[in-house]
């Protein structure tokens, strides 16, 4: 059955938007600032953000299936995304507080782990949201396409924010004058960035309409029993199928070490080779370009080949190209071996993405996302806390490398290892690309 190209577009606009968190203030922008500026770029200031990201994930580890499991028992999976949407907003716009002194480092590290966790417990039920505007033989396309259109929304808006408030060298930056003193021009993008998330995901919030109820859902439980049923769920699942439950440790290692170069790459960098901190968001330009690429390319060869070989291939690819960046430097290695890198991080991430959707149950894709955010965040304080102790251990930034690539092969190898759960699946879950229309 052909999908509603309407919804499908509505739903990618929320990739779009959400770029304005992950790529603007955690990546290329705001976490530069702390770490560079108000952390007086060095190598402490560096290792607390991996510490308050780490952090971060614990508490989502905690809070995301209970908040997957009520959006499904209530059927209300798109509220759900537009609350913690507006919560994200929220922490993105007092960002604009952290001003260029020390004594703002921790506030505003801690603000950043505050958005974290509001954006991840929004993508859960965004996620949950891919089998209502898609079919079984069309995910990996549409999943692809919600992750090209956060990576070119997130070029969009690097070019808004370099042109408009960082490029240049004088005491004002960009080409409307905003002061650089105190960081005047940087805590404005944070209220830019604030603006387009809200207005990108008003088109999902009132064009994709809520999902009909699924027969034989849950009821609603309390904080309690949704977390007695998360239990009973994990040992239902090991019993019925294990393989299930080692995909998503393994998945929960490679989307951490994912999670950890986008959250640490801008500051590597600067810090280490030689990129300006204006430059780093035409860097970030760039990779948002590639990045969308290699998303939009792996969802077309998932839906002929299934995901474990593209996560597969993506992996080894991501691995080979950080252990280059350890033994070189300057700017030309860099931009050579990060681009390499990044192109396979887009495939990487939608197939997990789809793979997870295509084994939930109906009715359920909420309540396996919370777990598939929780399995995830479970473990993400590993490859931040990992970055952090390679920094402090060594004193230097580029240690930190070792750190997530420590995790990234810890996860080929989990990965592989999950041997027979594709095989198992592919013809269950209705993976036929000669049937799919988009």
């Amino acid at each position: 059955m052909p999908v509603d190209r309407g919804r499908v577009l509505a739903w990618a606009l929320w990739d779009w938007g959400s770029a304005a968190y992950h790529a603007v203030i955690l990546t290329f922008v705001f976490s530069v600032y702390l770490t560079d500026a108000v952390g007086d770029a060095s190598p402490a200031a560096s290792a607390a953000l991996g510490y308050a990201i780490g952090a971060a994930g614990l508490v989502i580890a905690l809070l995301a299936p209970v908040i997957g499991q009520r959006a499904d028992a209530s059927g209300r999976r798109k509220l759900s995304t537009g609350v913690w949407t507006v919560c994200t907003v929220v922490a993105m716009a007092s960002l604009f507080a952290i001003r260029d002194d020390p004594r703002y480092l921790w506030p505003g590290l801690a603000l950043l782990a505050l958005g974290s966790v509001v954006a991840e417990l929004a993508q859960v039920s965004y996620n949950a949201m891919l089998a209502d505007v898609s079919t079984r033989a069309t995910m990996g396309r549409v999943s692809g396409f919600g992750w090209a259109m956060g990576y070119v929304g997130g070029i969009v808006l690097l070019l808004v924010v370099y042109y408009g408030f960082v490029a240049g060298s004088g005491p004002t930056g960009g080409f409307l004058g905003v002061p650089r003193e105190d960081g005047l021009n940087v805590r404005a993008v944070a209220l830019v960035a604030a603006a387009w998330f809200l207005v990108f995901a008003l088109p999902l919030l009132f064009g994709v309409p809520e999902a009909p109820p699924a027969a034989g859902r849950r009821p609603a439980l309390g904080i309690i029993g949704s977390y007695r049923a998360l239990a009973a769920d994990l040992v239902a699942l090991y019993r019925e199928d294990r393989h299930t439950v080692y995909f998503l440790g393994a998945s929960a290692l490679f989307r951490d070490g994912l999670a950890a170069i986008f959250t640490v790459g801008s500051v590597l960098a600067v810090g280490v080779y030689g990129i300006g901190a204006g430059d780093v968001l035409l860097f970030g330009v760039a990779a948002n370009v590639v990045a969308a690429v290699g998303a939009l390319a792996g969802g077309r060869v998932e839906d002929r080949v299934g995901p474990k070989p593209v996560i597969m291939v993506s992996l080894a690819a991501i691995i080979a190209a950080a252990a280059l960046l350890l033994v070189v430097s300057g700017p030309a290695p860099f931009w050579v071996l990060a681009l390499v890198l990044v192109l396979f991080v887009g495939p990487a991430q939608s197939s997990s993405r789809t793979f997870l959707a295509r084994l939930a149950p109906r009715g359920r894709e909420g309540e396996l996302f919370g777990l598939y955010a929780t399995t995830g965040r479970a473990v993400s304080f590993l490859a931040p806390t990992l970055f952090g102790l390679f920094v402090s251990l060594f004193d230097a930034q580029r240690a930190g490398i070792v750190g997530v690539i420590v995790v990234l092969s810890a996860a080929g190898g989990a990965v592989a290892g999950a041997s027979t759960l594709w095989d198992r699946r592919r013809r269950c879950i209705g993976v036929t690309h000669r049937k799919a229309t988009l």
